[in-house]
């Protein structure tokens, strides 16, 4: 799944990056290395603007993190629907109608995830666990590059506001997940020796889908609205383009928030039971 990732790069730098036209005119977010369901997150999308006629035109603009349906009848399920899992989303009722006409991609460094460490795997089997305590890690591109969250995103209309009321519309988003991969890290590859997990799978049995940049312009443009088309782009990038290592475990109260939680621990921290 994702639940939590880091996205720290400028507006400015991302509009670079996937050729966008238009930034979102309101105040820009600022760096957020713990980003967390209903935070506003940058999202690229193409779609017309007023202004500039029926062109679609390919945008920087803020979106909340957490799909709210457009025929929802209030916000309270936004905070649930942070996920769309791609074998599915194309006929689930919340995400079909986005995955035809409203995608999007969602900028990060890379995403956390957290896994139940070896030692205290035998704790909690000798059932001397009163709640889990597990170990965070930072999945990111090996490379160093952006990583492109695919997304869908969509539009709600809070029908007890005004219209020109600025909070009458919400715009929201998904990020879609896939099946984690089983092949070996590649630091694990190498034949690296240590505890933690060995495979992505081995930290949690999905991952957002992250899609290479030869798949962008597809992905975005409004016009492909045949499903089994759209679908085609839903394959995971190539086995090993990733890296994972241990985080400190601040990165878990989403009140923590700066550079120090992207740091690399030598190890797992030793996580005290109780």
């Amino acid at each position: 799944m994702c639940g939590r990732y880091a996205a720290s790069r400028r507006p400015e730098d991302l509009a670079g990056l996937f050729d966008v036209e238009l930034l979102d005119p309101a105040e820009p977010l600022s760096a957020d290395w713990n980003v967390a369901p209903t935070k506003e997150v940058y999202a690229v999308l193409e779609r017309p603007v007023k202004e500039a006629g029926p062109t679609p035109v390919r945008q920087l603009r803020k979106l909340r993190w957490g799909l709210l349906p457009s025929w929802a009848k209030s916000p309270d399920g936004a905070a649930r629907m942070i996920n769309a899992r791609a074998e599915t989303v194309h006929e689930k009722p919340a995400y079909r109608r986005p995955f035809v006409a409203r995608r999007c991609l969602l900028p990060a460094d890379g995403y956390y995830e957290w896994v139940t460490g070896d030692a205290e795997r035998v704790e909690e089997e000798k059932g001397k666990r009163k709640r889990p305590r597990k170990q965070p890690y930072f999945v990111t591109p090996l490379d160093g590059s952006v990583m492109a969250l695919a997304g869908l995103y969509e539009f709600w209309r809070d029908s007890s506001l005004p219209d020109d009321h600025p909070a009458a519309w919400w715009a929201t988003c998904t990020v879609v997940t896939t099946e984690a991969e089983g092949t070996p890290l590649p630091e694990r590859a190498e034949g690296e020796a240590g505890e933690g997990p060995r495979t992505l799978a081995d930290i949690h049995p999905r991952m957002p889908l992250a899609l290479p940049p030869e798949r962008w312009d597809a992905w975005l443009d409004p016009a492909l609205r045949e499903p089994e088309g759209i679908r085609g782009l839903l394959t995971p990038p190539p086995p090993g383009s990733f890296r994972a290592y241990p985080v400190s475990t601040r990165v878990s109260n989403v009140r923590n928030n700066g550079p120090e939680l992207l740091a690399e621990l030598a190890a797992p921290e030793e996580v005290t039971l109780f």
